[in-house]
């Protein structure tokens, strides 16, 4: 969980479950904790019951501690949380449980995922007969999971009960009959998202199952002894010290199931569709340790490298070039070498037109060329400003960062910092471009590794609300300043007029707002957006083309935050839904 701390700053929690405790025996415990310092809390006060639940000699017996010490057991499961959406209290943090008396009907879920269509499971909830306590995706995916597990449960007791066993007989047995495939396979059958779901049963069986794109990572190791399931391939390499090779990838719509007697199979729940796995988490969510992700966003900074020497009309001498925040910090390397690799042409050209005899001097002028790269902003507190909640956002974002003084030379050197995304653009005009202007450059450009996030995503990093985007607000601006506006009436017509068609019938409208512009002209004019009145510095802003995205990040296609091509029906219901909340001045989430 420690090595995973990038996927949530706000809430964790821990579940553990004994295998075969005597009646009367606690078997399943939990530990849920929010606020940024989580993990290291749950895991103290799990250490604090522990160390009392025995003398100093007992607590060295893993034999006593499995019988008398809460959170010593067999399976764990744990979870990070990230509050993009809803309150941030412990009672919202994963896992989740479903309790009943039967061993076997105890369910525990936590998960990195979103669905698209609560609404819709929530009413086949309500046909199946429940009452459920509240519309959420977890909640939903929790209750619905348990009725079939109810259902497995209750079925294999009838068979059992008819073969002339005991009821305290099948207790003991069930979980040799309980077909964990199957109640994944009913539960997930109307399911629309993406999302790694991982629960444990009460009497000991588990799973971590993936969406048919592939959209939210997942990846696990096994061996003769431990079966481990992450989000990231580092978390697990450097927890059990193995090698890159060694850690498998779980396959499109397929779950590991892992059984109490040890038996482990990957097996298909959902027919795998079109891989799209989430390019946003090459670029900036997951760490930046996966080898393959290195490499990727290396790429990205060294694609932009062209755009770059353009912009600044290969001006090096009077250009510094660095990054913010720290998660940009590959992407920069390979800007640079990007740029490098332009420069050596250029000295060579220069040099060839030298002649046969050049001087020395001559040479040693162009290779004194050299590319200016400092360290200039350093961010004070480790913390994501755009992913945090809506009502803390503004307030962080002001006092992050801090700049280093005296390496610029006044109004005359143009600052070039490279930034992983650009999303909503607050953390930029309320404090970035502010503190690089006390610099006293002549010009500031920034540049994002990611291309514009036009739309929203309901897959995983909760970003559903258009107004958000700053390229959503540049392009409406652009409407209204060419005299276009009557098309966002047009569009918002054609959403509310396909609202209630099934979400498989809809169509994204909302592409054709971004039509009549290019994408430097939306660029030009998030610059305008995002440049505070108060500062002397000429703001330029560089983003990342589709091209270059999908040539860096080729097994990771998933682009619909930039190009508006969801994967499943369900984002063109949520992008609609957002739309039309936007039209109407609705700030509710979009699903």
């Amino acid at each position: 969980m420690e090595k995973q701390h990038n996927r949530g700053q706000d809430g964790a929690g821990v579940g553990v479950i004994k295998f075969d405790p005597e009646p009367g025996e606690a078997y399943i415990f939990r530990q849920r904790a929010n606020g940024s310092s989580a993990i290291s809390e749950i895991f103290d006060k799990v250490s604090t019951k522990i160390n009392k639940s025995g003398n100093k000699e007992q607590t060295k017996s893993s034999d006593y501690l499995k019988k008398h010490a809460p959170f010593v057991g067999e399976l764990y499961l744990g979870h990070l949380r990230y509050g993009t959406h809803g309150g941030n209290s412990k009672d919202l943090c994963h896992p989740f449980i479903r309790e009943n008396n039967w061993m076997s009907r105890n369910l525990m879920l936590a998960g990195n995922f979103n669905l698209t269509n609560v609404d819709e499971l929530f009413d086949l909830l309500m046909e199946l007969g429940q009452h459920p306590r509240e519309k959420a995706d977890t909640v939903t995916m929790l209750e619905k999971m348990g009725h079939f597990l109810d259902e497995e449960v209750q079925r294999n007791f009838t068979r059992l009960k008819l073969e002339g066993h005991s009821n305290k007989d099948i207790s003991h047995i069930m979980s040799d009959y309980v077909n964990v495939e199957s109640i994944l396979k009913r539960s997930l059958r109307d399911a629309d998202g993406g999302y790694v779901m991982a629960g444990m049963l009460g009497h000991g069986d588990a799973f971590v199952v993936r969406d048919p794109n592939g959209i939210r990572p997942c990846f696990y190791y096994q061996n003769d002894e431990v079966v481990v399931v992450t989000s990231e391939k580092p978390a697990i390499m450097t927890g059990f010290n193995i090698a890159y090779n060694e850690v498998k990838e779980l396959g499109l719509g397929n779950a590991i199931i892992i059984k109490k007697n040890g038996e482990v199979q990957e097996l298909n729940i959902q027919e795998a569709g079109e891989r799209k796995s989430c390019s946003f988490e090459r670029i900036y969510f997951s760490r930046g340790n996966d080898r393959e992700i290195y490499k990727e966003r290396k790429m990205l900074g060294h694609l932009l490298a062209s755009k770059i020497m353009k912009t600044i009309n290969n001006d090096l001498k009077n250009t510094v070039f660095s990054y913010i925040p720290n998660t940009a910090a590959v992407a920069f390397y390979g800007m640079i070498e990007g740029v490098n690799a332009i420069m050596n042409d250029w000295k060579l050209e220069q040099i060839v037109k030298l002649g046969d005899k050049p001087k020395p001097k001559q040479i040693q002028d162009i290779l004194s060329v050299q590319i200016r790269r400092e360290r200039l902003a350093v961010k004070d507190a480790k913390l994501r400003t755009f992913i945090t909640d809506d009502e803390h956002r503004e307030d962080m974002v002001a006092h992050v960062y801090d700049v280093t003084y005296g390496l610029i030379n006044n109004n005359v050197d143009t600052l070039v910092v490279i930034d992983d995304s650009i999303v909503r653009g607050t953390t930029l005009k309320t404090s970035i471009l502010r503190i690089l202007d006390r610099l006293h450059p002549k010009k500031i450009i920034i540049v994002s590794s990611s291309p514009q996030i036009r739309y929203p995503d309901c897959y995983g990093i909760d970003m559903s609300r258009m107004k958000d985007f700053v390229a959503f607000q540049a392009m409406v601006s652009l409407l209204k300043s060419t005299k276009q506006e009557h098309l966002l009436t047009e569009v918002y017509n054609k959403c509310k007029a396909q609202e209630e068609l099934p979400k498989e019938e809809m169509v994204n409208y909302v592409k054709e707002l971004y039509d009549p512009f290019t994408a430097d002209e939306i660029s030009a004019r998030i610059a305008e957006i995002v440049t505070p009145e108060d500062i002397n510095a000429e703001v330029d802003v560089i983003y990342q083309s589709i091209e270059n995205l999908h040539q860096a990040c080729p097994n990771h296609l998933g682009d619909w935050y930039f190009t508006g091509n969801y994967p499943t029906p369900g984002g063109n219901k949520v992008v609609n839904k957002a739309f039309i909340n936007f039209m109407e001045g609705n700030i509710a989430r979009a699903y």
